[in-house]
């Protein structure tokens, strides 16, 4: 309403309890400190900010519920995502409904076949993103000398997996690389001698992992551990991006290439991003979240950038202007320049293959400044060469 100086509410849920609690508690630390960030700086439209959250427990089935209230009882000014697909996704038939602006955080291909055209996607996997997550890896193959030829596809039997793997088959066929093995694990699996014994029969070239957290950690080392050497091994693991997996797993990464979304190398060090880095990191020990932030908080605090820039620039909180506006401008955020496209996908692609090189122990401190995980494609954001093949690195 003109005039007020009632607080904006913007309504959303995270999962701050269940198995995607770590990330999701690192994105609500993120949140708040943008929150800060704006009102310090006299609120939008000259009014204060507001954050109405709740916990969806990583339960999908309750987040309609959630929804509704927040936009029918809470009178949320605004909606956002909450983290993932699994929260984002149930949310979209009452947020189409209702027809409000909506921006997701790392939900991957949310809107491909809704193609609502008011939802936005947090994530830099771009117009394709089953194709994108996992294109890197394989290019980045295909430039290697002696050439590698073959490769094998090892997964978790887990909805999140689907997509990637969809993504390595199209990509194994581009880049010319003959499937020899694939194969996939229970999620609850712990013992992965065998499946490794099975991979290494393939005698294949590359290693596709497809894993989440504990498998990833598994997985690492029992790698580590058997005899056989793939040239190149990782790709599509959700795990090494977080500060405990890396500092757990320590020097057992080394040579392992991984999908990420921003590391703090000097080429990504966009404006805004080193002293929302040192307000985060020195808030995590106590917050009890991922130590250095670099997988989550960024694209976090991003989110809200987005939310911010287009209130501003509309005067409004009208949620066709804004989505109107979303659509049509570039915003500048922490992890740079972000122009949405189709389906409200990042209208190009972003994503980073780094390679772990080079570290030592299992201290938090030496992943600071991206050192120990390289960029190694794609070549504009590049912060060094690929150790090839993998046993080099080790």
């Amino acid at each position: 309403m003109p005039g007020t100086s009632a607080p904006i509410r913007i309504g959303y849920c995270l999962s701050l309890t269940g198995p995607l609690a770590g990330n999701s508690l690192s994105a609500r630390l993120a949140h708040d400190i943008w929150r800060e960030d704006i009102n310090r700086r006299g609120g939008l439209l000259g009014r204060p900010v507001e954050l109405v959250r709740y916990d969806d427990r990583a339960d999908a089935s309750g987040v309609p519920g959630l929804y509704q209230r927040l936009m029918d009882e809470d009178k949320a000014d605004l909606v956002i995502g909450g983290y993932g697909t699994n929260t984002i996704l149930p949310a979209m038939p009452l947020i189409t409904e209702r027809q409000r602006f909506f921006i997701g955080l790392m939900g991957l291909g949310v809107n491909n076949a809704l193609a609502y055209p008011n939802y936005f996607a947090m994530i830099p996997t771009g117009p394709d993103p089953n194709a994108a997550l996992t294109e890197g890896f394989f290019a980045l193959a295909a430039e290697q000398r002696p050439r590698p030829a073959t490769a094998a596809l090892l997964s978790a039997d887990a909805e999140f997996s689907r997509n990637p793997i969809l993504g390595a088959k199209a990509n194994a066929e581009k880049y010319g690389f003959r499937i020899v093995h694939e194969a996939t694990y229970p999620l609850a699996a712990s013992d992965f001698t065998p499946v490794i014994d099975a991979v290494a029969e393939s005698n294949c070239d590359l290693l596709f992992l497809c894993s989440y957290l504990q498998d990833s950690v598994d997985l690492v080392r029992a790698i580590h551990e058997h005899p056989f050497r793939p040239k190149m091994v990782g790709a599509g693991m959700i795990g090494p991006q977080n500060t405990a997996v890396k500092t757990t797993l320590g020097p057992l990464l080394n040579g392992f290439v991984n999908y990420e979304y921003w590391v703090p190398v000097p080429k990504m060090m966009f404006p805004g991003a080193q002293e929302f880095l040192n307000t985060y990191q020195a808030r995590a020990g106590d917050a009890g979240v991922d130590l250095l932030g670099h997988y989550m908080a960024p694209l976090a605090y991003a989110q809200m950038q987005v939310v911010a820039q287009a209130v501003e620039a509309t005067g409004s909180l009208d949620d066709a202007a804004l989505s109107t506006f979303t659509r049509n401008s570039t915003f500048n955020t922490v992890i740079g320049d972000v122009k949405f496209g189709k389906n409200g996908e990042w209208a190009h692609p972003r994503v980073l293959q780094v390679q772990f090189q080079g570290i030592e122990g299992h201290e938090a401190d030496q992943f600071k400044d991206g050192s120990k995980q390289v960029v190694v494609a794609p070549s504009a954001l590049a912060s060094g060469q690929l150790i090839f093949p993998y046993a080099e690195a080790l």
